[in-house]
């Protein structure tokens, strides 16, 4: 599957219906060995088939300072998410994943363009969130996009269900100013 320059994507806010393929992206996009097809992966820093679940994903989706976005392919459906969580005046930004086959065709940048836009719609005054920082090309794209690191850090606690790290990690935390609201 492709998208062309002239496919017109749609963004917009997620709802229950879309969770188990939902899931499905995200999971492929960052664990198992499907994953290493993408450039997304963390299979080889992290253990294990799944970074969430439906259950998780339905959590997340019922807390009322949180939204899901969704990007649409006119053919083929959902191929894309992001997950967003206003707390304060800040915009939480996590999960942001396009379909393994598709990354590399600026869904991520539509889908990211959405999520700081919705940021200012929120009144926000920045967008944060935690990575990896031995996903240097993850990094390094988000520093393109304007985030920058903050130089807090926060050490590696996830939840077991959801992978265990195969070395020492820690996050840091990234954050794009949005200016005026």
């Amino acid at each position: 599957m492709q998208v062309s320059t002239t496919t017109i994507l749609t963004i917009k806010k997620a709802e229950v219906s879309d969770i188990p393929q939902m899931a499905a992206i995200i999971n492929g996009c960052y664990r198992g060995e499907a994953s290493k097809q993408g450039w997304t992966t963390e299979a080889d820093l992290i253990a294990g088939e799944i970074r969430t679940d439906e259950a998780n994903l339905t959590d997340l989706m019922s807390t009322e300072t949180t939204t899901f976005l969704k990007c649409l392919h006119p053919e083929t459906g959902l191929v894309g998410t992001v997950y967003l969580d206003k707390r304060g005046d800040r915009l939480y930004l996590g999960m942001l994943s396009v379909n393994v086959a598709l990354q590399g065709s600026g869904i991520g940048k539509q889908l990211l363009a959405a999520a700081e836009e919705h940021a200012r719609t929120m009144d926000c005054r920045a967008i944060f969130m935690q990575v990896i920082p031995a996903r240097n090309s993850l990094m390094d794209w988000y520093e393109r996009h304007g985030y920058q690191a903050t130089g807090e850090r926060k050490p590696f606690d996830g939840d077991p269900k959801f992978g265990v790290p195969r070395v020492p990690l820690e996050f840091v935390m990234l954050e794009k100013k949005l200016g005026c609201v």
